[in-house]
């Protein structure tokens, strides 16, 4: 889509004030499958449920969930024996089923299906004797997940200049995969820099960037040029609303900032701005942008242009675990009943 006009002027000086606002912006379809399964969870079974890390990163999520009930823990080995666990939608190492196992409980997954996607390349590959450059942020929990599916074989590429530190076993038998969640044109770079230092190297069969990441990047490469200010709604620790700032600036942005909320933002950054661009991150939820719109309207920027990038029709279905009775989710999970249902099924048997 063209933006009209261009950029407005930096002035603010009787230049025209306005928003372009993004679209597709703000939850994707496996942010929407997390957190209901978080609230399914609470609603069939009961609280507590705990959830290991936040199910998606987003303040306003998290604490909404704990609201209804969820406990949000570091590892899996603060949750008392017995108990509900959600395993978030970045993923986890198969690892972390077994401590779950170990610690007798009944386990949702609501990782991501793309993210689960990369998990199974990952085990494929490392099958078939690869050895596995992933391309991501270190400490990232999507990460350090698909680094758990296949130890020893996946090493860690964080950007084109690590590129020449990857050692691997056979520069014939080496292939890529990415954090979900990256630039798209950074993975790029990344990748084909990659090829030029193992010709033989194998790609994943498919983009590994998730639908709604690439969405998101591409809308805010149209409205960065035209934009004096960009806001991104969205987490510091959201990796694709950090991404997004980023590439703003990359491509045009005279200034860009990251908020969760709109109180976030600072009078000072609309000095000289006559043209605001506004998107979120894909674990944000629409009612923080119509917030951060309001507060922008109340000051003037009440003019809002819709730019759009494409159409979202991505759903996916909920965790299975979650059409299962609790006795069931215990026993699906490989753990022991805990000692009331235990006594619960003696008593109606």
């Amino acid at each position: 889509m063209e933006i009209p006009e261009g950029r407005a002027g930096v002035s603010g000086e009787g230049s025209r004030r306005r928003v372009l606002l993004a679209v597709p912006r703000g939850s994707c379809a496996g942010v929407d499958r997390a957190v209901a399964a978080v609230e399914n969870a609470l609603e069939q079974y009961g609280a507590p449920v705990y959830v290991r890390k936040q199910i998606v990163h987003n303040k306003y999520v998290v604490r909404s969930l704990e609201r209804q009930g969820a406990v949000f823990v570091e590892e899996t080995a603060e949750i008392p024996e017995g108990s509900i666990v959600v395993f978030s939608a970045h993923g986890v190492a198969p690892s972390v089923h077994d401590e779950a196992r170990r610690g007798k409980l009944a386990t949702i997954d609501a990782t991501c299906p793309l993210v689960t996607k990369v998990h199974k390349e990952a085990v494929r590959f490392a099958e078939e004797g690869y050895d596995i450059l992933l391309i991501g942020h270190e400490g990232h929990e999507e990460v350090i997940g698909t680094m758990g599916q296949a130890p020893g074989r996946i090493h860690l590429v964080d950007g084109p200049e690590d590129v020449l530190k990857v050692q691997v076993r056979d520069a014939s038998k080496v292939a890529w995969l990415s954090q979900t969640t990256l630039s798209v044109d950074e993975t790029v770079a990344t990748a084909v820099r990659l090829g030029e230092r193992f010709p033989a190297l194998v790609s994943p069969p498919s983009d590994d960037i998730c639908y709604a990441t690439q969405n998101r990047q591409s809308v805010v490469k149209q409205i960065a040029p035209a934009s004096d200010l960009l806001i991104v709604v969205g987490s510091k620790n959201s990796s694709n609303s950090v991404r997004l700032v980023e590439v703003g600036l990359g491509h045009g942005a005279r200034a860009a900032h990251l908020v969760d909320f709109a109180d976030e933002i600072d009078e000072r950054w609309l000095e000289g701005i006559a043209t605001i661009g506004v998107t979120s991150g894909a674990s944000v939820p629409e009612v923080l942008v119509q917030d951060v719109l309001a507060w922008l309207a109340e000051r003037g920027w009440d003019d809002v242009q819709s730019v759009h990038s494409g159409t979202e029709t991505q759903q996916f279905s909920l965790p299975r675990e979650l059409q299962r009775t609790r006795a069931e989710l215990f026993q699906t999970s490989g753990s022991d009943l805990p000692t009331s249902l235990v006594d619960e099924q003696e008593a109606s048997g």
